[in-house]
């Protein structure tokens, strides 16, 4: 019997085939890389910096920010994902340090080594966020950044996100998300509280499946991006 932590496991590694196709499955995350990257790099800039991508899939975000000068590690549970960022980096000349391990390894491994770390597009989808959260912030130096991106868990969640981006528009595959993993951005808060990290700053993410455009926006209703800081100066 499997977990259904390991079901949504099976669910992504099913499309590392297809990760990289700008038309596929993953349209809307290719859409939305330009303003996710931005948001981190307007708020810590990236160049130089060593930064944990958590849930990096198959690199899309990874290799955005090593293509803005981040020194980046990418890790998944999936190894079908891992294999495909390996292969894709190759392809784009780009050193990504991959590894298919978890972020509660990475945290104990590299406890404090991480300038910025990130997690996008993964709470949502995990059994335990604030574990996650807590790993991302052991992982991260005194003074750093991390990014949160999730979907808010409301009635209007539900219909844009679920009911018109998987059933009626089929911007994702069906069952990508679980209503009920969904996370408030108070709920964010409250483990980024519990980590010991500062929230900075909580901002929608508006996506227009019709431009394929993607823009901030100032209500955190479905789509947001949570910006937190960990207290204390780095060495």
């Amino acid at each position: 019997m499997t977990s259904a932590q390991d079901d949504e496991l099976a669910k992504f590694g099913q499309l590392a085939d297809r990760w990289w196709d700008t038309t596929g499955e993953m349209r809307a995350l290719h859409d939305i890389n330009p303003l996710r990257t931005d948001f981190i790099d307007t708020r810590a800039p990236l160049k130089g910096k060593r930064v944990l991508d958590v849930g990096c899939g198959a690199g899309i975000l990874s290799e955005a920010l090593a293509a803005r000068g981040a020194i980046v590690t990418g890790l998944d549970l999936a190894p079908e994902l891992i294999e495909a960022a390996k292969a894709h980096a190759g392809q784009s000349e780009l050193d990504i340090d991959y590894r298919c391990v978890s972020s509660r390894e990475i945290a104990t491994e590299m406890t404090g080594e991480f300038d910025i770390v990130i997690c996008y597009e993964m709470l949502e989808h995990v059994d335990e966020p604030a574990f996650v959260v807590d790993d991302c912030a052991l992982a991260c130096k005194a003074g750093g950044d991390l990014f949160f991106s999730t979907i808010n868990r409301n009635a209007k969640s539900w219909l844009l996100a679920i009911g018109a981006g998987e059933y009626v528009l089929k911007l994702l595959p069906r069952g990508t998300h679980d209503y009920n993993k969904l996370i408030r951005p108070g709920e964010l808060s409250r483990h980024c509280r519990a980590a010991g990290l500062d929230t900075a700053e909580i901002v929608g993410m508006h996506y227009n499946p019709f431009t394929h455009t993607a823009s901030l926006a100032r209500s955190p209703d479905v789509n947001y991006f949570l910006y937190a800081t960990k207290p204390g100066a780095t060495a």
